[in-house]
Protein backbone atom coordinates (compact mmCIF):
# COMPACT_ATOMS: atom_id res chain seq x y z
CA UNK A 1 0.00 0.00 0.00
CA UNK A 2 1.58 3.12 -1.01
CA UNK A 3 1.96 5.78 1.29
CA UNK A 4 1.28 9.49 0.00
CA UNK A 5 3.36 12.41 1.68
CA UNK A 6 2.22 15.93 1.02
CA UNK A 7 5.49 17.27 1.55
CA UNK A 8 6.90 15.42 -1.52
CA UNK A 9 3.65 16.90 -3.92
CA UNK A 10 4.18 20.85 -2.43
CA UNK A 11 8.02 20.61 -3.61
CA UNK A 12 7.36 19.46 -6.64
CA UNK A 13 5.17 22.10 -7.30
CA UNK A 14 7.62 24.30 -6.07
CA UNK A 15 9.98 23.16 -8.78
CA UNK A 16 7.36 23.27 -11.59
CA UNK A 17 5.35 26.16 -10.97
CA UNK A 18 8.45 28.75 -11.52
CA UNK A 19 9.17 27.00 -15.21
CA UNK A 20 5.99 28.19 -16.63
CA UNK A 21 5.94 31.84 -15.55
CA UNK A 22 9.27 32.72 -17.27
CA UNK A 23 8.22 30.52 -20.74
CA UNK A 24 4.88 32.91 -20.75
CA UNK A 25 6.99 36.23 -19.94
CA UNK A 26 9.35 35.11 -22.92
CA UNK A 27 6.28 35.04 -25.56
CA UNK A 28 5.09 38.07 -24.14
CA UNK A 29 8.23 39.67 -24.01
CA UNK A 30 8.85 37.82 -28.03
CA UNK A 31 5.62 39.48 -28.97
CA UNK A 32 6.64 43.00 -27.27
CA UNK A 33 9.29 43.18 -29.47
CA UNK A 34 7.68 42.14 -32.64
CA UNK A 35 4.97 44.30 -32.16
CA UNK A 36 7.20 47.38 -32.48
CA UNK A 37 8.07 46.78 -35.84
CA UNK A 38 5.05 47.88 -38.03
CA UNK A 39 6.40 46.28 -41.06
CA UNK A 40 6.76 42.85 -38.93
CA UNK A 41 3.33 43.02 -38.05
CA UNK A 42 2.18 43.98 -41.72
CA UNK A 43 4.05 40.87 -42.75
CA UNK A 44 2.99 38.72 -40.41
CA UNK A 45 -0.94 39.85 -40.47
CA UNK A 46 -0.37 39.05 -44.70
CA UNK A 47 1.25 35.71 -43.31
CA UNK A 48 -1.87 34.92 -41.35
CA UNK A 49 -4.67 36.42 -44.13
CA UNK A 50 -2.65 34.29 -46.71
CA UNK A 51 -2.57 31.12 -44.41
CA UNK A 52 -6.19 31.53 -43.75
CA UNK A 53 -7.33 31.79 -47.17
CA UNK A 54 -5.24 28.71 -47.94
CA UNK A 55 -7.07 27.02 -45.47
CA UNK A 56 -10.46 27.98 -46.23
CA UNK A 57 -10.88 28.26 -49.67
CA UNK A 58 -12.45 25.91 -50.82
CA UNK A 59 -15.55 27.07 -48.83
CA UNK A 60 -14.53 30.77 -50.06
CA UNK A 61 -15.00 30.34 -53.94
CA UNK A 62 -18.18 31.84 -55.53
CA UNK A 63 -17.99 29.63 -58.39
CA UNK A 64 -16.38 26.42 -59.71
CA UNK A 65 -12.65 27.00 -60.48
CA UNK A 66 -12.71 24.53 -62.54
CA UNK A 67 -16.21 25.27 -64.92
CA UNK A 68 -16.32 26.23 -68.26
CA UNK A 69 -18.55 28.61 -69.91
CA UNK A 70 -17.06 29.75 -73.51
CA UNK A 71 -19.90 32.31 -73.44
CA UNK A 72 -18.22 33.93 -70.52
CA UNK A 73 -14.52 33.68 -71.90
CA UNK A 74 -12.32 36.29 -71.19
CA UNK A 75 -14.80 38.84 -69.14
CA UNK A 76 -13.39 42.23 -67.88
CA UNK A 77 -14.00 42.15 -63.86
CA UNK A 78 -17.45 42.76 -62.90
CA UNK A 79 -19.89 42.30 -59.84
CA UNK A 80 -20.37 38.71 -60.90
CA UNK A 81 -16.73 38.00 -61.61
CA UNK A 82 -14.30 40.19 -59.58
CA UNK A 83 -11.27 39.12 -61.15
CA UNK A 84 -12.65 38.44 -64.64
CA UNK A 85 -12.99 35.37 -66.46
CA UNK A 86 -9.71 33.32 -68.45
CA UNK A 87 -9.87 31.87 -72.21
CA UNK A 88 -12.33 29.09 -71.23
CA UNK A 89 -14.59 31.36 -68.87
CA UNK A 90 -13.43 30.17 -65.40
CA UNK A 91 -14.13 32.76 -63.12
CA UNK A 92 -10.04 34.03 -61.80
CA UNK A 93 -11.42 35.43 -58.18
CA UNK A 94 -11.98 31.46 -57.47
CA UNK A 95 -8.99 30.70 -59.25
CA UNK A 96 -6.73 32.61 -57.36
CA UNK A 97 -8.25 31.44 -53.98
CA UNK A 98 -8.30 27.89 -55.04
CA UNK A 99 -4.56 28.44 -56.31
CA UNK A 100 -3.43 29.58 -52.88
CA UNK A 101 -3.35 25.92 -51.75
CA UNK A 102 -0.79 24.78 -54.70
CA UNK A 103 1.41 27.90 -54.47
CA UNK A 104 1.25 28.59 -50.96
CA UNK A 105 1.54 24.98 -49.89
CA UNK A 106 4.58 24.54 -52.38
CA UNK A 107 6.53 27.14 -50.54
CA UNK A 108 5.58 25.48 -47.70
CA UNK A 109 6.54 21.68 -48.15
CA UNK A 110 10.17 22.99 -49.78
CA UNK A 111 11.15 24.41 -46.86
CA UNK A 112 9.74 21.69 -44.70
CA UNK A 113 11.47 19.14 -46.85
CA UNK A 114 14.83 21.48 -47.60
CA UNK A 115 15.40 22.80 -43.71
CA UNK A 116 14.43 19.41 -42.16
CA UNK A 117 16.81 17.36 -44.45
CA UNK A 118 19.34 19.91 -44.29
CA UNK A 119 19.31 21.09 -40.55
CA UNK A 120 20.05 17.37 -40.08
CA UNK A 121 22.53 16.59 -42.56
CA UNK A 122 24.69 20.12 -41.08
CA UNK A 123 24.67 18.69 -37.62
CA UNK A 124 25.73 15.65 -38.87
CA UNK A 125 28.63 16.81 -40.55
CA UNK A 126 29.76 18.94 -38.16
CA UNK A 127 29.08 16.51 -35.09
CA UNK A 128 30.79 14.09 -36.85
CA UNK A 129 33.47 16.26 -38.30
CA UNK A 130 37.06 14.14 -40.52
CA UNK A 131 36.27 12.69 -44.21
CA UNK A 132 33.18 12.61 -44.08
CA UNK A 133 32.54 16.53 -42.74
CA UNK A 134 34.59 17.24 -45.93
CA UNK A 135 32.72 15.12 -47.86
CA UNK A 136 29.52 16.29 -47.30
CA UNK A 137 30.40 20.38 -47.36
CA UNK A 138 32.37 19.82 -50.89
CA UNK A 139 28.84 18.01 -52.58
CA UNK A 140 27.47 20.89 -51.12
CA UNK A 141 30.14 23.42 -52.66
CA UNK A 142 29.47 21.48 -55.70
CA UNK A 143 25.54 22.71 -55.74
CA UNK A 144 26.22 26.08 -54.31
CA UNK A 145 28.36 26.91 -57.33
CA UNK A 146 25.55 26.49 -60.17
CA UNK A 147 22.84 29.08 -60.25
CA UNK A 148 20.12 27.69 -58.39
CA UNK A 149 17.48 29.17 -61.20
CA UNK A 150 19.36 26.78 -63.35
CA UNK A 151 19.82 24.01 -61.57
CA UNK A 152 16.39 24.32 -60.58
CA UNK A 153 14.92 23.82 -63.87
CA UNK A 154 17.19 21.38 -64.69
CA UNK A 155 16.07 19.28 -61.88
CA UNK A 156 12.86 20.01 -62.46
CA UNK A 157 12.98 19.29 -66.28
CA UNK A 158 14.79 16.28 -65.60
CA UNK A 159 11.85 14.69 -63.05
CA UNK A 160 8.99 15.90 -65.52
CA UNK A 161 6.61 18.98 -65.51
CA UNK A 162 3.90 18.67 -61.92
CA UNK A 163 3.88 20.51 -58.94
CA UNK A 164 5.51 17.76 -56.75
CA UNK A 165 8.27 17.35 -59.07
CA UNK A 166 8.78 21.17 -58.75
CA UNK A 167 9.14 21.15 -55.24
CA UNK A 168 11.07 18.78 -54.68
CA UNK A 169 13.35 20.62 -57.28
CA UNK A 170 13.31 23.23 -55.40
CA UNK A 171 13.77 21.59 -52.30
CA UNK A 172 16.85 19.97 -53.33
CA UNK A 173 18.50 23.02 -54.40
CA UNK A 174 17.40 25.01 -51.15
CA UNK A 175 19.52 21.98 -48.99
CA UNK A 176 23.04 23.48 -49.14
CA UNK A 177 22.08 26.51 -47.81
CA UNK A 178 20.39 24.80 -44.56
CA UNK A 179 23.85 22.51 -44.11
CA UNK A 180 26.10 25.34 -44.28
CA UNK A 181 23.96 26.84 -41.34
CA UNK A 182 23.87 24.29 -39.81
CA UNK A 183 27.30 22.69 -39.86
CA UNK A 184 28.52 26.84 -38.77
CA UNK A 185 26.26 27.10 -35.72
CA UNK A 186 27.61 22.86 -34.81
CA UNK A 187 30.91 23.77 -34.96
CA UNK A 188 30.62 26.54 -32.40
CA UNK A 189 29.31 24.19 -30.51
CA UNK A 190 31.17 21.32 -30.67
CA UNK A 191 33.88 22.29 -28.06
CA UNK A 192 31.38 23.43 -25.60
CA UNK A 193 31.80 21.82 -21.92
CA UNK A 194 28.08 20.31 -21.87
CA UNK A 195 28.90 19.01 -25.14
CA UNK A 196 32.19 17.37 -24.15
CA UNK A 197 30.96 16.30 -20.85
CA UNK A 198 27.97 14.29 -23.12
CA UNK A 199 30.59 12.52 -24.76
CA UNK A 200 32.20 11.44 -21.66
CA UNK A 201 29.05 10.12 -20.00
CA UNK A 202 28.63 7.57 -23.91
CA UNK A 203 26.05 9.57 -25.60
CA UNK A 204 25.58 8.38 -29.14
CA UNK A 205 26.33 11.22 -31.76
CA UNK A 206 22.33 11.14 -32.74
CA UNK A 207 21.60 12.13 -29.00
CA UNK A 208 23.91 15.07 -29.36
CA UNK A 209 22.39 16.22 -32.39
CA UNK A 210 18.35 15.74 -31.38
CA UNK A 211 19.05 16.85 -27.97
CA UNK A 212 22.35 19.27 -28.11
CA UNK A 213 22.68 20.64 -31.21
CA UNK A 214 19.80 21.09 -32.72
CA UNK A 215 17.96 22.80 -29.94
CA UNK A 216 20.73 25.60 -29.57
CA UNK A 217 20.74 25.94 -33.11
CA UNK A 218 16.67 26.44 -34.37
CA UNK A 219 16.67 29.97 -34.29
CA UNK A 220 18.88 30.88 -36.96
CA UNK A 221 17.22 27.94 -38.78
CA UNK A 222 14.16 29.01 -38.34
CA UNK A 223 14.74 32.46 -39.50
CA UNK A 224 16.04 30.85 -42.63
CA UNK A 225 13.43 29.34 -42.93
CA UNK A 226 10.82 32.16 -42.82
CA UNK A 227 12.81 33.91 -45.52
CA UNK A 228 12.52 30.63 -47.72
CA UNK A 229 8.90 30.53 -47.78
CA UNK A 230 8.62 33.70 -49.84
CA UNK A 231 11.66 32.66 -51.90
CA UNK A 232 10.06 29.50 -52.44
CA UNK A 233 6.75 30.20 -53.47
CA UNK A 234 8.49 32.74 -56.29
CA UNK A 235 10.41 30.09 -57.16
CA UNK A 236 7.17 27.34 -57.89
CA UNK A 237 5.63 29.94 -59.61
CA UNK A 238 8.47 30.84 -61.81
CA UNK A 239 9.01 26.79 -62.76
CA UNK A 240 5.08 26.96 -63.57
CA UNK A 241 5.24 30.03 -65.63
CA UNK A 242 8.01 28.09 -67.88
CA UNK A 243 5.92 25.31 -67.92
CA UNK A 244 7.33 22.96 -65.41
CA UNK A 245 5.07 23.17 -62.41
CA UNK A 246 1.43 22.64 -62.15
CA UNK A 247 -0.20 21.24 -64.90
CA UNK A 248 -3.66 22.39 -66.27
CA UNK A 249 -6.63 22.19 -65.34
CA UNK A 250 -5.07 22.86 -61.73
CA UNK A 251 -4.96 26.43 -60.47
CA UNK A 252 -1.66 27.99 -59.63
CA UNK A 253 -0.20 31.21 -59.85
CA UNK A 254 3.02 31.24 -61.45
CA UNK A 255 0.80 29.02 -64.07
CA UNK A 256 -1.89 31.34 -64.78
CA UNK A 257 0.45 34.30 -64.92
CA UNK A 258 1.91 32.43 -67.62
CA UNK A 259 -1.40 31.59 -69.34
CA UNK A 260 -2.22 35.05 -69.71
CA UNK A 261 0.57 37.03 -71.11
CA UNK A 262 -1.06 35.94 -74.45
CA UNK A 263 -3.53 38.22 -73.60
CA UNK A 264 -1.59 40.64 -71.54
CA UNK A 265 -2.20 43.34 -73.91
CA UNK A 266 -6.33 43.46 -73.87
CA UNK A 267 -6.87 41.26 -71.48
CA UNK A 268 -4.49 42.53 -68.56
CA UNK A 269 -6.28 41.06 -65.93
CA UNK A 270 -5.84 37.47 -66.62
CA UNK A 271 -1.99 37.87 -65.67
CA UNK A 272 -2.28 41.09 -63.25
CA UNK A 273 -4.43 39.61 -60.66
CA UNK A 274 -2.65 36.13 -60.09
CA UNK A 275 0.63 38.24 -60.52
CA UNK A 276 -0.33 40.16 -57.03
CA UNK A 277 -1.42 37.37 -55.22
CA UNK A 278 2.60 36.42 -55.40
CA UNK A 279 3.57 39.48 -55.04
CA UNK A 280 1.83 40.16 -51.73
CA UNK A 281 2.22 36.51 -50.29
CA UNK A 282 6.22 37.00 -50.83
CA UNK A 283 5.86 40.13 -49.17
CA UNK A 284 4.34 39.02 -46.08
CA UNK A 285 6.34 36.10 -45.60
CA UNK A 286 9.82 38.23 -46.38
CA UNK A 287 8.64 41.13 -44.04
CA UNK A 288 8.04 38.41 -41.15
CA UNK A 289 11.06 36.53 -42.10
CA UNK A 290 13.53 39.89 -42.04
CA UNK A 291 11.63 41.08 -38.58
CA UNK A 292 12.27 37.85 -36.82
CA UNK A 293 15.60 37.78 -37.69
CA UNK A 294 16.09 40.93 -36.26
CA UNK A 295 14.69 39.84 -33.44
CA UNK A 296 16.75 36.81 -33.35
CA UNK A 297 20.16 39.00 -33.59
CA UNK A 298 22.02 39.84 -30.44
CA UNK A 299 23.06 42.69 -32.20
CA UNK A 300 19.88 44.22 -33.66
CA UNK A 301 18.81 44.29 -29.29
CA UNK A 302 22.03 46.05 -28.32
CA UNK A 303 23.81 43.19 -26.52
Amino acid sequence: MSVIEPGVNNHRAEIVAPDIKPRFASWRRTFHLLSRSPLTMLGLAIMLIVLFIMIFSPWLVPHDPNAISLTDRLQAPSALHWFGTDEVGRDLFSRVLIGSQQSVAAGLAVVIIAGTTGSLLGCFSGVVGGVVDALIMRCMDIMLSVPSLVLTMALAAALGPSLFNAMLAIAVVRIPFYVRLARGQTLMLRHQAYMQATRTFGASRWHLITWHVLRNVMPPLVVQASLDIGTSILMAATLGFIGLGAQQPTAEWGAMVSNGRNYILDQWWYSAFPGVAILITATGFNLFGDGLRDLLDPKSRGR
